[in-house]
């Protein structure tokens, strides 16, 4: 049976604070990064109802600055399954709280996959879009995936390549 996209829909907001903050007074990048991950995990975790793991995060375009004293906020939902994979898309937006304009800062892909309890991968419902920014990224999902395996496979390449001797 499929889900709906909207019922793995999870929303955070967050005021940017002087310790999120790196020397130009914008976000740090591996904050805004630790956010997304843990909003999409529970994205897949509602859709999944499975214990989740982080597989993979796609390019993160950073598009504008989040400022100190500005709000985050992260949206994320599932918009496509494999078996027991499940691509989470993430959107932040930044608000300039004494204005209130909003933009778009951020986007990113992340997939999770699930696990049952004896840590044994677990099949995943179906997912069914119904808005028209859901539509869109289903239908767009399995050519993302493609990439993803492919991705995948260079970086084993790389890794088998690389030294894992620290030097002296």
């Amino acid at each position: 049976m499929k889900k709906p996209c909207a019922a793995s829909r999870t929303v955070k907001t967050n005021r940017i604070f002087p310790i999120d903050t790196n020397s130009h007074g914008t976000m740090f990048g591996g904050k805004l990064l630790s956010y997304m991950d843990e909003i999409a995990s529970i994205s897949a975790s509602r859709h999944s109802r499975a214990n989740v793991v982080t597989a993979s995060m796609d390019s993160v375009d950073f598009l504008t600055p989040i400022r100190l004293d500005e709000a985050v906020t992260l949206e994320s939902y599932v918009t496509w399954v494999g078996t027991s994979s499940m691509e989470v898309f993430v959107k932040v937006i930044a608000e300039d709280l004494s204005t209130g304009k909003r933009r778009l800062a951020n986007t990113a892909f992340l997939t999770f996959v699930a696990f049952d309890n004896d840590g044994q991968k677990q099949a995943v419902p179906g997912v069914l879009p119904e808005s028209e920014e859901e539509r869109m990224l289903h239908k767009t999902a399995e050519e993302r995936a493609s990439r993803r395996v492919e991705r995948r496979k260079q970086s084993k390449l790389l890794a088998d390549a690389v030294s894992m001797e620290t030097p002296s």
